[in-house]
């Protein structure tokens, strides 16, 4: 079965829903200990096709930077509103958007102020100079997905790679693009993945074969 057919069979044989539902990859690993350190997966991927629907980007930075980010960031922050935002309104800000750029001079600030509250979510933003071209950068990151192992004994990882409404061709460069990433970064490159599964949020997996 090609990787085509595997998404088509996915969509088939899962339930229609009223919402765009997930399609997700579920990639089990063999032969990585990954109780150390130098074993964990935590690797960002732009998705060529997109996620179906983008991340929401966040962006900090000074007034007069501003104006480049309006229309490509989803909320801007400029400095001065730094002072007034609260740790209650950080933890919204947290929750609501997905990722978090900044102008680079203005990290130690944030960090000292938000660190405690995006680090461990995994969002401290992505700092960046002044003369940056936001737009690729921006829009990189609405397209981004997460791969990250979880737990010592956990040797699997689920990674969204689009929405059920998406074309089976653009799901397939998105599995792709997923794939190559990935076995870059281990060991002993497609031997060290046991099998790879797909399916859609509320259906059954089918089996791609790697």
């Amino acid at each position: 079965m090609s990787l085509v057919e595997a998404i088509k069979k996915a969509k088939e044989e899962a339930p229609e829903r009223k919402f765009s539902e997930s399609v997700d990859l579920f990639i089990n690993f063999r032969g990585i200990d990954f109780s150390k350190p130098e074993n964990k997966i935590n690797l960002e991927v732009a998705l060529p096709k997109g996620r179906g629907r983008p991340r929401k980007v966040c962006f900090i930075c000074e007034e007069e930077f501003a104006g480049k980010a309006k229309g490509i960031a989803d909320k801007v922050i400029v400095k001065d509103e730094l002072a007034t935002i609260s740790k209650k309104d950080m933890k919204k800000l947290a929750e609501e958007y997905d990722s978090f750029v900044a102008q680079a001079n203005l990290m130690p600030i944030v960090g000292k102020s938000f660190g405690p509250i995006l680090a461990p979510r995994g969002k401290m933003p992505k700092p960046v100079p002044p003369t940056t071209n936001l737009e690729p950068i921006l829009n990189a990151l609405k397209r981004t997905v997460v791969l990250k192992t979880k737990g010592k004994n956990m040797p699997v990882l689920h990674v969204p790679i689009g929405t059920r409404d998406m074309s089976d061709e653009d799901l397939a460069d998105n599995v792709k693009a997923v794939l190559n990433a990935l076995t870059a970064k281990l060991p002993q490159k497609q031997h060290n993945i046991k099998s790879v599964l797909i399916k859609t949020t509320m259906g059954p997996t089918v089996k791609i074969e790697v």
